[in-house]
């Protein structure tokens, strides 16, 4: 007999759904925190001047390509490091209409912030529902499918799993070992004597210090959930 039943909420889902909870990002410590470099780098609280952030940028509105405007102008700031001495973060607010929206945000964090999943998560408990603007959004909760035996069967599939493990978890070290190996060696031949394969992606010595050039496009969420679903992932849809 097969039974299902929905997993617990995770702790970070549980904070979600605190009544209590109303989370902005500004509140965010290190978005409210400045580095300090030394021996070792320490957070420091500071005072936020929004004005210092927020930055909305004269554009003339009558650009042929705006489009390509917002890929420069992405290009452009990101040769100017983030000040140290403010929070690591800016918000350049683009009144230019492109092929997509009516205006354009561009959210510049410093890495040491936080990682994209991380960012998205603190974004998303920032946010409420269209449906009831004083709801926490709603995060699901993946199912786990439990088998239940009876009384008498339990100790015989009970000694029978163990065995199974126990000689898996051999042959596994065994596997494990001798991949750990070869790798070696062919890292070892690799530095002496092979050469990385070139391709077009392959860059050209010094090709770090070039600009970089940011290209987006815009895809629809339900696609991306339809080749997730057709590809069975058990994943979020960022892996």
């Amino acid at each position: 007999m097969v039974s299902r039943r929905c997993e617990p909420l995770s702790p970070a889902a549980q904070l979600f759904h605190a009544p209590s909870l109303n989370c902005y990002v500004i509140a965010h410590p290190r978005f409210t925190s400045t580095v300090k470099k030394g021996r070792k780098s320490r957070w420091i609280p500071t005072t936020v001047n929004l004005d210092n952030h927020v930055i909305v940028p004269e554009i003339d509105s009558n650009i042929e390509f705006p489009d390509r405007f917002v890929e420069d102008y992405t290009s452009n700031i990101t040769k100017i490091p983030l000040d140290l001495s403010k929070p690591l973060w800016e918000l350049h607010l683009l009144n230019i209409k492109t092929s997509d929206a009516e205006a354009v945000a561009i959210f510049r964090i410093h890495h040491s912030m936080g990682d994209g999943a991380s960012l998205m998560s603190l974004l998303l408990a920032s946010t409420r529902k269209t449906s009831d603007p004083d709801a926490l959004p709603t995060l699901p909760a993946k199912k786990r499918v439990e088998s239940h035996y009876g009384l008498n069967s339990v100790s015989n599939h009970t000694i029978i799993s163990l065995f199974k493990w126990f000689f898996l978890a051999i042959w596994w070290g065994l596997v494990l070992v001798w991949h750990t190996v070869a790798d070696l060696m062919l890292f070892v031949l690799s530095i002496f004597f092979f050469k990385d394969t070139w391709t077009p992606l392959k860059g050209a010595p010094g090709v770090e210090l070039n600009t970089k050039r940011f290209v987006h496009r815009i895809v629809s969420l339900e696609d991306i959930k339809l080749v997730k679903n057709e590809m069975h992932m058990q994943t979020c849809i960022e892996n």
